[in-house]
């Protein structure tokens, strides 16, 4: 048995934390920091660190985790406000990539900046840029305490909402691929998996206070194990019998506890797992796992433009969507760029059209830069975008100068009223 693996965590551990503490210092959020980590060690850089089925299992329960403590600080109430916000910024942040990324790799493909598929092969690649992965969103939005804000709420909502929509669309495309897959099925597996939360939820909220209520859960501890293990069935159901992303069965857990008398208790002894280990791992399997090929002038030039669309169309979709719900013009491009980033997700739907011989292989390292790409920009753009402006605009100068005029008015006068009073006392006779 080798024990090589205890010196990969190490290493990740100590490196994700340095780099984390000097993107801290430069105003950036330490998830950057992160992923840089991993892409130093890993092939890109050094090759210090490879991908290994340790390293990927790992990783996969760190994401599980980070979404599920997601869920737990959720507010359920703000939750249901958001859902129609959520459902506009979803569908407009589904259907805006997809014809992005289809025309630009139609025009691509006819210019012969790449080598052209076929009109299917153009519209699979816009059905990747449909993807939303908000793990680091998530992590992002904590650090600089924004996630239990309307706006957090607001892309958590629209992430679910999106994951299902994603799904649809690749179902669709895969069938017009011929993979056999029936939309119908694919629909009647969605509905059954909420009706699947739905009835979990009543059952887990029920045990819980019937713990609460006889007694028998004094012991506190019992708690968090009931609630990883409830976080572990549900990302596993979720993935195996519905077809739906893990990290939804494990919210959808997050969100239950959330509504249970312990939630705070639970959500306390989660954050250490979360931060000292397994969310680490996750955030630097990310940048182990790339490797870039060679490119040419062409490739590299559409890789680029790739990029830049992926990023314009989700700010575009679903910051449009934002503002038919009567979001500001800053919360609306919150809500964009926090929709920004595909990671995981973009990978599997297009190792799905690799499967399916519709995506070629030199399609994939454009795809590949897109990911690490908005990975990168996501966490930065975030706090850009979160950023108080430094200079008060000239009215605010204004309006304070003025408020400071009425406060030395005000000021004098009652110098004035004090003044009189002591010249009136010293006048009377004793």
């Amino acid at each position: 048995m080798s024990y090589h693996y205890l010196l990969d965590l190490a290493l990740i551990i100590l490196s994700t934390k340095l780099l984390g503490l000097v993107t801290q210092r430069i105003q950036m959020p330490q998830v950057v920091g992160a992923l840089l980590a991993g892409l130093i060690l890993g092939p890109a850089c050094l090759n210090i660190l490879g991908e290994t089925a340790f390293l990927t299992q790992l990783s996969e329960m760190g994401v599980i985790v980070l979404m599920f403590t997601a869920g737990l600080g959720t507010d359920v109430q703000e939750l249901k406000r958001s859902g129609k916000a959520g459902f506009l910024v979803a569908l407009l942040g589904v259907l805006v990539p997809l014809v992005m990324g289809t025309c630009l790799a139609w025009l691509a493909g006819r210019t012969g900046m790449i080598d052209y598929g076929g009109f299917l092969e153009a519209v699979f690649v816009g059905t990747i840029l449909t993807a939303t992965s908000v793990s680091i969103t998530v992590e992002t939005l904590r650090e600089l305490g924004k996630l239990e804000t309307t706006v957090g709420n607001t892309i958590l909502a629209a992430a679910l909402i999106d994951d299902v929509l994603g799904l649809i669309a690749l179902t669709l495309v895969s069938s017009l691929a011929g993979s056999g897959e029936r939309i119908s099925l694919v629909l009647l597996k969605i509905l059954l998996f909420f009706v699947f939360v739905a009835v979990a939820s009543l059952v887990v909220l029920w045990f819980f206070r019937w713990l609460v209520f006889c007694g028998k859960g004094q012991n506190l501890r019992r708690y968090p194990v009931l609630a990883f293990v409830l976080c572990l069935l549900m990302a596993y159901c979720s993935e195996e019998f519905f077809g739906v992303a893990d990290i939804t069965g494990a919210y959808a857990a997050g969100l239950m506890i959330s509504c249970t008398p312990k939630a705070k208790y639970i959500e306390s002894k989660f954050e250490p797992l979360s931060y000292l280990l397994l969310t680490p791992v996750f955030f630097a399997s990310i940048g182990i796992n790339v490797e870039l090929p060679r490119m040419d002038g062409s490739l590299i030039l559409f890789s680029l433009l790739l990029l830049v669309v992926s990023v314009l169309s989700k700010l575009a979709g679903c910051g449009l969507g934002a503002r038919f719900c009567r979001f500001d013009k800053r919360e609306s491009m919150q809500v964009g760029v926090g929709m920004v980033c595909r990671g995981e997700v973009a990978l599997i739907v297009a190792n799905r059209g690799l499967a399916l011989g519709v995506l070629s292989s030199a399609m994939m390292t454009p795809v590949i830069i897109t990911v690490i790409g908005g990975t990168i920009l996501t966490p930065v753009l975030l706090k850009l975008a979160f950023q108080s402006p430094s200079k008060p605009e000239a009215s605010s100068l204004l309006d304070h100068y003025q408020e400071t005029e009425q406060l030395d008015y005000v000021s004098e006068q009652l110098l004035e009223e004090n003044r009189k009073g002591l010249e009136s006392g010293r006048k009377q006779p004793d």
